[in-house]
């Protein structure tokens, strides 16, 4: 559907970076559901703190398909430049760059979105990350620091000018964060300025969604976030509606009930035993906003700190919705 650098990427829907969301179990899944593109959890550009147990986590592409999509984070043009090498090197086939993240303790290091209001910053940056590696160097940011001062379409050229193979815009300036409607037109302005591809990303929570935001903006694909949490078969949703105009029906309580299971044997495995259960919270929890009646077992589920207690509750919970879904059928 479209390409970065040597990779042509086959479904035009694509997972966004996001912190303590896009592990390697959530990446894997998603890829599984139709994702024709992940991007990891951001990774700091000091690779001092890379010795931590959670960047040693980050680091970890064990089995996942390519290409491997890394995100950097930082201010420093060098520092940016030596962690796209060292990721380049632990098997990242694709370095993203991180000029997108609102979160203000990002932003208070120059990092993220805070950059956008230094353009020659962001040029130095870009040019030393590029230079640095052999692999495509993409870039994700937002349509500006605040109303008044959006700069999208002026740092996507200069992307383009400097090597930049793909563009994804959030479509809201830093100052928005995530309130108010996405600038579909300010992406659309990026996309008619560059010929790289751009992924369109910002409430887009659908398959027809996904149609109108790609017919309004022109761009080569969309990028799913936080509609993604608990709804990881969103990928595959919008990919056959997008070749087939046609809406797939929901999946089956036994399909959840499956996918969240596999979900978190995976998260057990990677996590551990006891952090396991813990990072599992926040996935069932999105997991449950789709299935009715779940409020009072979400509560129950935040005091299990064990996975085999953790894992056979949700069993049962499932086992016991599809007996009632039995019997009213």
């Amino acid at each position: 559907m479209f390409q970065i650098g040597p990779y042509r990427i086959g479904s035009p829907v694509i997972l966004a970076p996001m912190a303590g969301i896009t592990d390697r179990p959530f990446r894997q899944l998603c890829r599984r559901m139709g994702a024709g593109l992940v991007v990891s959890e951001m990774v700091t550009s000091d690779i001092s703190l890379w010795h931590s147990r959670k960047s040693r986590l980050r680091l970890d592409h064990t089995g996942e398909a390519e290409p491997i999509a890394v995100q950097i984070a930082g201010a420093e043009p060098a520092q940016m430049a030596q962690a796209a090498r060292l990721n380049a090197d632990n098997g990242a086939q694709i370095i993203d760059i991180n000029m997108g993240c609102p979160v203000k303790k990002v932003c208070n290091k120059a990092a993220g979105s805070a950059l956008l209001q230094d353009e020659t910053r962001v040029a130095e940056i870009l040019a030393a990350v590029v230079a640095a590696v052999d692999v495509p160097v993409t870039l994700k940011i937002r349509t500006g620091w605040s109303p008044e001062q959006r700069n999208a379409v002026r740092i996507a050229r200069l992307a383009e000018d400097l090597g930049i193979a793909a563009l994804a815009v959030h479509g809201r300036t830093r100052a928005c964060r995530f309130r108010g409607q996405a600038e579909y037109d300010t992406i659309a302005e990026v996309v008619d300025a560059v010929r790289l591809p751009v992924f369109a990303n910002g409430d887009i929570d659908s398959a027809r969604k996904a149609e109108q935001v790609l017919t309004k903006t022109g761009a080569q694909a969309v990028m799913i976030g936080r509609a993604a949490q608990g709804r990881p078969w969103i990928f595959r949703e919008i990919d056959h509606y997008l070749r087939h105009g046609k809406c797939l029906p929901s999946p089956s309580l036994a399909e959840v009930a499956l996918v969240l299971q596999q979900h978190l044997r995976e998260l057990y495995a990677f996590y551990g035993e006891v952090m396991g259960p813990r990072i599992a919270r926040k996935h069932l929890g999105w997991y449950l906003q789709t299935v009715p009646a779940s409020e009072s077992f979400r509560r129950q589920l935040n005091r299990i700190d064990n996975a085999q207690e953790q894992y056979h509750s949700v069993s049962k919970f499932f086992e016991q919705l599809q007996e009632t879904e039995d019997k009213v059928a």
